[in-house]
Order: structure tokens, then C-alpha cells, then sequence
């Protein structure tokens, strides 16, 4: 049973990743496209919107995917229940997302936040209709229909922000593609509603629901706040221009949290509760996911980190270099943050909601202190300040997984060794190289297909000396396609 667990869970990440992949290529490239055709100060205005609506949207979502990957016994009780606590909130935050949109406007002194707010408000009312039913697929880690759906999804966000872009729509390009994006998403999931799945809601059991998703829905909230607060708070202590500066600047991190974070985190989170369900410690579990996330995340930052000029120049062009060194301290921050990431995730799964709000309060909190006390001097000491907010963030974490779940430091250092060797040797060969020869405009391209072949094939030959657990993925995903292949051979 264990095995056939074991070997779910691989497919599914494999389908999740394959689907980030995709995902990731097509941002990439309608970025690329779109940060020629705007202004960066068209850029600030949707990222500030963006981040405001984020945030309203952990309450529209209110924590309903976690209460139903967790269930113990999902009953159809439970899944009307859901649908009709989602209906009522997702609408209620429709109405305050329109109802603030002016006076949020007033205080950015920017009418386009406004605008897109309003724009965005229209997804609130029809997102209830699908969510219930792809967290049910993520219970279940059943990934084809989350696939299909998110791939048709992508593409359709794909077409409609290059088309309004080129029609000349501005910063409304984007909001667009995302409401396009989520109505192919809801109408999917739809589609592939399992057979006799409830379709009507009912407030019997609510009661439930609400006890439950009040928590989740509080981390979720809390963590956007802490995402989303570089955004809004250079939004209004300096321009929008600064915003979107910042904003491409995390955009490399989030190369990384579309490739790995987003296929593994919904995968980890039942994975974990699974476990827990069976009785079964989740420290090993953890101790195994941060490895492979630092396996990957670890050298992909320091790599990213060192050819940031060339990634920027190449992605958004010569009018974005000023991004750069922000870039740079982000990475530094994220390769703090990485082996912690999984916190919450293993708190919510073991039953202890409540930690978790906590946990979230506290580390959000100490990275928006971090923020504050950064950001007067300017965007990149903002930056060091969420820099010095994750070693602070760090050491609360460990305390509550220590104390939770009794996975101590000796434990998560054992774990994340091999991959910190492995980052170093990835990145050691272009950090050489970049000291020697300075990146500039006529050789960013060189730097970024020669370092980044260098880095991959230093990477995988560190894995193999490291023996680490992801040289044994890779190895077990080569023989499956081996085995997959040799009866075509034939």
C-alpha cells in the first residue's frame, strides 16, 4: 500500500510539474512580449491592483480546498456545505472589492488600481462553481482533469493578454487575461465533475465548515499580506514604476515557485495528511520534500542569482537593469526561506490549524517589520530587510516544527546537507566565469545558454556524488520511460 502511495504521489507531481513547465513558458514569454508594450509604470498599476485582489481572494477562497483535502470522511453533506459557505463569501468579497475600488484608487492616487479591482470582481462571483470540485481532484490526486484544465486555461490567459496588449488596452491587458483564464478554468472544472458529485448547496453542517476554514482561510490571509506587501507598500511610499521594478525582480523567484512550489505544495499538503490519517510520523515525509525542494531551489537561486542581468536583459530588456541587484538579494532571501517552506502545510495536515494561524501571524509579521524597516532607504535595502525577516522567520519555524511534530535542527541540517553541496557546485562554475568576465549587453545571451548548460550538467553530477534523493527520482522516471518505450522499440 505504501508503495502504491508512494508511486501516486510521483505521477501526480510528475503531471503537476509537466504542467507548470508549460504554464511557465507561455508567462514567460507573454511577459517578455508585454514588458515591450507597456510602460513599467503600466506594470506597477496591475501589480499593485493584483496584489490587493490576492489578498481578497485568500478570503474568498476561505480556506475550503484545505477542509476538503483534510476530511477525514468527505460526505456529500460536507461538499454542499462547502459549496454554499464558498457562494456566500466569494460574493460577499465581490461586493467589498467593487464597493473599495474608488477609495483604494484615491489613496494610491492612481485610477487604474480602481479599474482593474472592478474588473477582477467579476471572477469572484463564479469561482465558487469550480473551486469545490479541484480541491476534490487534489484530495483525490487526481491531476489529469487539473492538467487538461489548467493547460486550456494558460492558454487562453496566453492569447488574450498578448491580443489586448497589442490592442493597446494598457495595464488592463493583464486583468483581463486573468479573468479569462479563470472563467475556462471554472467552466472545466465543470466538465470534469465526477459523476453524481453534488452540484447544489446547502447550509446543513456549515457550521462545520466555518469552525474549520476560519483558520485556514486566517493563514492564507495572512500569507498574502506578507507576499503582497513589497508591492502595495512601495505602491505608496514611492511609485509605480519602483513597483514594477520589484515586481520583475521577484518574477525570477517566481520562475521557481511556478516550476516546483506550485506543483509540489498541493501534493504535499494530502500527502502529509494521509500520512497523519494513518497514524504514521510526518518527519520523515518532511525531512524527504525539503530535500528535494532544496535539491532543485537551492542551485536554481544561486545560478539565477549570478546571471540576473543576463536573465533580465534577455526576458524584459534594457529598460528593466535596474531590477537586477534586487533580484539578487531576493535570491539570497529565498535560499533562506526554502527549507522552511513546507511549515504551514505539515501543521495543517497533522490537525493543528491552530499553530498554523499562528505560525503564519508571526512569520508574516516579522517579514512586513522587515520590509518597513528597509524600504525608507530605498528598493534594495527593502530588500535586505526581507532578507534579515527570513533568518528571523527561520528560527520560528524551527521552533514549531520542533515542537509539533519533533523534527529538530540536527535533523532538517541531515536533510538539506547534500543539497547545499550540490548548489555549490552548481553554481560555481559561472560564479568563476562572471568574475572573470563581466556580463554586459553584447554577451548576456552567451552567458545564459553556455552558464545555464554548465550549471545543469555540474547539478547533475553533483546529485549523483551527493547521492541525492533526487538523483533517485530521476533515475526511477528514466527506468519508467525506458520501460515505456521498449515495447515501441520492439
Amino acid at each position: 500500500a505504501g508503495q502504491r502511495g508512494a508511486g501516486s504521489v510521483r505521477k501526480s507531481l510528475l503531471v503537476q510539474l509537466f504542467d507548470s513547465y508549460v504554464g511557465l513558458v507561455l508567462q514567460v514569454i507573454s511577459g517578455a512580449i508585454i514588458a515591450r508594450l507597456l510602460t513599467p509604470a503600466e506594470v506597477g498599476v496591475f501589480a499593485v491592483a493584483a496584489v490587493l485582489v490576492a489578498m481578497a481572494s485568500q478570503f474568498r477562497d476561505f480556506g475550503l480546498g484545505e477542509y476538503i483535502i483534510q476530511a477525514e470522511h468527505l460526505t456529500e453533506r460536507r461538499i454542499r456545505a462547502a459549496l454554499a459557505v464558498n457562494i456566500t463569501v466569494s460574493w460577499f468579497m465581490a461586493t467589498v472589492l467593487v464597493g473599495s475600488s474608488w477609495a483604494v484608487a484615491d489613496f494610491y492616487r492612481e485610477p487604474g488600481v480602481g479599474q482593474v479591482m472592478r474588473l477582477q470582481a467579476i471572477g469572484f462571483l463564479i469561482v465558487p462553481f469550480g473551486a469545490v470540485t479541484m480541491a476534490y481532484f487534489r484530495r483525490e490526486l487526481a491531476y489529469k482533469p487539473i492538467f487538461i484544465v489548467g493547460q486550456c486555461a494558460n492558454l487562453v490567459s496566453f492569447s488574450v493578454a498578448i491580443g489586448c496588449a497589442l490592442a493597446g488596452l494598457g495595464y488592463l491587458s493583464m486583468a483581463w487575461s486573468s479573468l479569462a483564464g479563470l472563467v475556462v478554468t471554472v467552466g472545466g472544472s465543470v466538465l470534469y465533475r465526477p459523476a453524481g458529485f453534488p452540484r447544489l448547496p446547502s447550509w446543513k453542517g456549515a457550521g462545520e465548515v466555518v469552525s474549520f476554514s476560519k483558520h485556514a482561510m486566517g493563514i492564507y490571509f495572512v500569507g498574502q499580506i506578507g507576499k503582497g506587501a513589497p508591492e502595495a507598500v512601495i505602491g505608496r511610499l514611492m511609485d509605480m514604476a519602483s513597483v514594477a521594478f520589484y515586481s520583475r525582480a521577484n518574477g525570477l523567484m517566481e520562475i521557481f515557485n511556478r516550476t516546483v512550489l506550485r506543483a509540489a505544495l498541493p501534493i504535499c499538503l494530502p500527502f502529509f495528511a494521509n500520512e497523519a490519517r494513518a497514524g504514521r510520523s510526518t518527519v520523515p515525509g518532511y525531512m524527504s520534500a525539503t530535500q528535494l525542494l532544496t535539491g532543485v531551489g537551492w542551485p536554481f537561486f544561486l545560478v539565477i542569482g549570478i546571471l540576473a542581468y543576463s536573465t533580465i536583459r534577455l526576458l524584459y530588456g534594457p529598460q528593466w537593469t535596474q531590477a537586477v541587484p534586487l533580484a539578487q538579494v531576493l535570491c539570497v532571501a529565498a535560499v533562506i526561506e526554502l527549507p522552511y517552506w513546507l511549515t504551514k502545510e505539515v501543521l495543517i495536515a497533522v490537525g493543528r490549524i491552530d499553530r498554523a494561524n499562528l505560525y503564519q501571524f508571526q512569520t508574516q509579521g516579522i517579514r512586513l517589520l522587515g520590509l518597513l524597516a528597509g524600504v525608507p532607504f530605498g528598493l534594495e535595502w527593502a530588500c535586505w530587510g526581507l532578507c534579515a525577516a527570513g533568518v528571523v522567520a527561520g528560527w520560528v519555524s524551527q521552533r514549531r516544527l520542533d515542537k509539533v511534530i519533533g523534527l529538530g535542527v540536527a535533523d532538517l541540517l541531515r536533510a538539506c546537507r547534500p543539497s547545499a553541496v550540490t548548489a555549490l557546485v552548481a553554481a560555481a562554475p559561472i560564479f568563476l566565469v562572471s568574475m572573470a568576465v563581466p556580463q554586459g549587453d553584447g554577451n548576456y545571451l552567451w552567458f545564459l545558454l553556455l552558464g545555464g548548460a554548465v550549471s545543469a550538467a555540474a547539478w547533475l553530477l553533483a546529485l549523483r556524488l551527493t547521492r541525492h534523493l533526487l538523483w533517485a527520482e530521476i533515475g526511477k522516471l528514466g527506468s519508467s520511460l525506458q520501460a515505456r518505450l521498449r515495447p515501441a522499440v520492439r
